[in-house]
């Protein structure tokens, strides 16, 4: 009878191998499945619940404008395309995608903070230090 070894670190390692949270693409991705987490956190996932409160406080924490976070929260919580959020607040889409593209940016610096810090985040490739 062999011992069955539990691996406690799996869903670290997978989340910090999905998402490179230190630059403004993982940042994308991460936010792109807000959705998935909400689900898992609906399901009793306590690590998507994690997620999901980190990705409030990087936001909090971050210093976006009123329409960065407007950018944000429509594309990505609201489900809706650039277009449309751009539709809803007044500008282009390519306005919209600027405005996003600087808020990745800042959530990034949040996220490279907390990993450079030990708070659970490793990093993936900052390149601009």
């Amino acid at each position: 009878m062999g011992v069955t070894k539990i691996d406690l670190h799996r869903k670290d390692r997978e989340f910090n191998a999905s998402y490179a949270l230190d630059n403004a693409e993982g940042v994308k991705l991460l936010l792109a499945d807000y959705q998935k987490f909400v689900s898992r956190k609906r399901c009793g996932d306590y690590a998507a619940v994690e997620v999901l409160i980190d990705i409030h406080k990087a936001i909090q924490l971050a210093g976006l404008t009123d329409r960065q976070r407007q950018a944000i929260e429509l594309v990505y919580f609201g489900e809706l395309t650039q277009a449309e959020a751009g539709e809803r607040m007044g500008i282009g889409q390519d306005a919209v995608s600027k405005l996003i593209d600087s808020a990745t940016e800042k959530l990034a610096d949040i996220y490279y903070y907390w990993a450079g810090h030990d708070e659970g985040y490793t990093t993936g490739g900052r390149i601009d230090g």
